[in-house]
């Protein structure tokens, strides 16, 4: 093999797995509807289907931030930097 070939890192690694995994769960769970499709269990008197859905956008935003992180990590070993 050339030089060139054997220092290229893959497309496909764990941490980006875990990176598409962060990004598509939320997309996953509001798809899902028939999951949260009822008014029971009541919280504060809201029905679940709307106080669940108003989680998943805190989650989602948990969820982009993590994948954000992860990427800059991901970009900073392939330039050959620290990897913090």
């Amino acid at each position: 093999m050339s030089e060139a070939a054997q220092g290229k890192q893959p497309t496909i690694t764990p941490l980006r797995v875990v990176i598409a995994l962060c990004l598509v769960a939320p997309f996953v769970a509001m798809l899902w509807v028939s999951s949260y499709a009822k008014v029971e269990p009541l919280f504060a008197g809201i029905p679940f289907f709307y106080w669940y859905q108003m989680l998943w956008v805190l989650v989602s935003t948990l969820l982009t931030m993590v994948a954000y992180k992860l990427w800059q990590r991901d970009q900073r070993a392939r330039k050959g930097g620290d990897a913090r």
